[in-house]
């Protein structure tokens, strides 16, 4: 499991009974979290007045319960700053589990010793986009979600990476890529987190397990002849990590050769000092930048 465990503006102090107490910054925020399904004791007072709890409706959906709650605030990791701001569907703008992955495609990109140009696909507020900036890559942000893309200008900004090489599209992934395949441009790195369920602008459904094989396959044309790495994350439970590695040894190591490894991704407890799990990634590197 690769655990994103160097946060110190964000904590998750526990999880019980389908839920999560987490320190985002200076605020508490309590989750559904439909992995915890253990019921511990919930020893931390915390738990019992959090600043905001997102609750579940029986007629579905749900909505966050403020008691005292900014509108949004700012925390860091490392050298990136984030705008977080609870939102519909209990979201926060920011899945902190990424870190991890962030810290890998950073150190790819710098030990590369040559410029590189990421696409990042289905790329939300942008946290992997300001990561790769912020290690000098070049960067091309697509995400159909025309308020994401704002908001990920929000981060680039706060992170002062504003004024870095970077394309931001508001756009279908699939339609962009097709025409970035015909336009003959090419990326050294693709980072992909592609939605479990989701509807096109046209009404399209995309379904993970039938659309991410034909999806990835697709834009395997728009990679150098020298790629540098590919990231693929997945939120879908019933998706195990090797199922990306299979993938990814099937279109990426046997026509560029280099290697693939696929975890789970995790979040240190700190009330138990165990890991929850947080979803699957798999990484592919080329030969020459494997590990």
């Amino acid at each position: 499991m690769w655990v994103s465990d160097k946060w110190r503006d964000y904590e998750l102090l526990d999880a019980s009974g389908g839920e999560k107490l987490e320190r985002w910054g200076g605020h508490i925020l309590l989750r559904p979290d439909p992995q915890a399904i253990w019921r511990t004791e919930r020893a931390d007072a915390r738990w019992r007045r959090p600043d905001a709890a997102y609750r579940r409706s029986s007629a579905g959906g749900g909505a966050w319960e403020k008691n005292s709650l900014p509108p949004s605030w700012k925390i860091r990791y490392g050298p990136l700053t984030f705008q977080v701001k609870p939102m519909s569907f209990k979201h926060t703008g920011l899945f902190p589990e990424q870190a991890a992955n962030w810290d890998w495609a950073m150190e790819k990109i710098r030990s590369a010793g040559r410029p590189i140009r990421v696409l990042n696909l289905f790329a939300y507020t942008g946290a992997a986009t300001i990561a790769c900036l912020a290690a000098g890559a070049e960067v091309c942000h697509v995400d159909a979600a025309k308020g994401m893309v704002a908001w990920a200008k929000e981060n680039a900004a706060a992170s002062g990476v504003a004024d870095r090489p970077v394309r931001w599209i508001v756009d279908d992934c699939a339609k962009f890529c097709q025409r970035e395949i015909r336009r003959g441009r090419r990326y050294d790195a693709i980072i992909m987190d592609p939605p479990s369920y989701g509807r096109g602008p046209g009404g399209e459904v995309w379904r993970l397990e039938d659309d991410l094989w034909p999806f990835v396959q697709s834009v395997t044309p728009l990679l150098s002849d020298e790629p540098l790495f590919v990231l693929i994350n997945s939120y879908t439970t019933g998706l195990a990590p090797s199922v990306l590695t299979y993938i990814t040894e099937s279109l990426f190591t046997k026509r560029f050769g280099g290697r693939s490894q696929a975890e789970e991704l995790g979040l240190p407890v700190t009330a138990s000092g165990l890991v929850l799990p947080c979803g699957a990634s798999c990484r592919w590197s080329s030969s020459e930048h494997a590990g």
